[in-house]
């Protein structure tokens, strides 16, 4: 009995470092690619004699507000891997909802300035340098946040069917490295393409 116990124990170790390795692998060629569009982004905006001034284009008060929302979607994010350390279930299945719907608010701000920018100031991707930069890096990030967003419903719904323990909730934790990477890229993002 304690062979079998010892085995179990062992493979759930195992099962939580593939996790969370996978996941950090996973993070690390995310955040290559990200950086080679930072980068690109970067030398594309020196190498520009006409690059426009984002602040005239880009609703940088809104966008601070979006950006307030997805740190404050990470604190909640912390709050629910917080709660169910402490065999809080409840209080894990809240957090999670509350993070989810950072993400929601955030992408809907998100679509609101899309549409701003498109229908009403008549940016296209086609034309200029800045257009094509500007929506490939949002885009893709919000790509980014509309998974994560999917992916913590995923989480709560394992919650509600009380997959996770104050022993076991890697899972919980590895949503969370997820999550946060997803919120310090949109900072990166924010500051190099609305601020700088």
């Amino acid at each position: 009995m304690d062979q079998a116990m010892a085995i179990e124990e062992s493979t759930e170790l195992m099962g939580t470092v593939r996790g969370k390795v996978g996941m950090w692998l996973f993070l690390v060629s995310d955040a290559l690619t990200f950086g080679g569009l930072l980068c690109a982004y970067g030398a594309l905006r020196i190498g520009s004699s006409d690059w426009p001034v984002p602040s005239q284009i880009l609703d940088v008060p809104l966008t601070a507000f979006n950006t307030f929302v997805l740190i404050c979607s990470s604190l909640t994010m912390v709050k629910a891997l917080s709660a169910i350390r402490h065999g809080d279930v409840k209080g894990l299945r809240k957090f999670l909802l509350w993070t989810a719907l950072g993400g929601i608010l955030f992408l809907s701000i998100q679509a609101y300035e899309y549409h701003h920018l498109l229908f009403v100031e008549g940016l296209r991707l086609r034309n200029n340098l800045f257009c094509a930069t500007f929506f490939s890096l949002t885009s893709f990030h919000g790509a980014h946040v509309l998974s994560g967003v999917i992916y913590l419903l995923i989480i709560r719904w394992r919650a509600a069917k009380g997959d996770f323990t104050a022993e076991h909730n890697h899972r919980v934790e590895v949503a969370g490295l997820y999550w946060h990477f997803v919120d310090l890229v949109w900072i990166l993002v924010f500051t190099f393409v609305y601020l700088v």
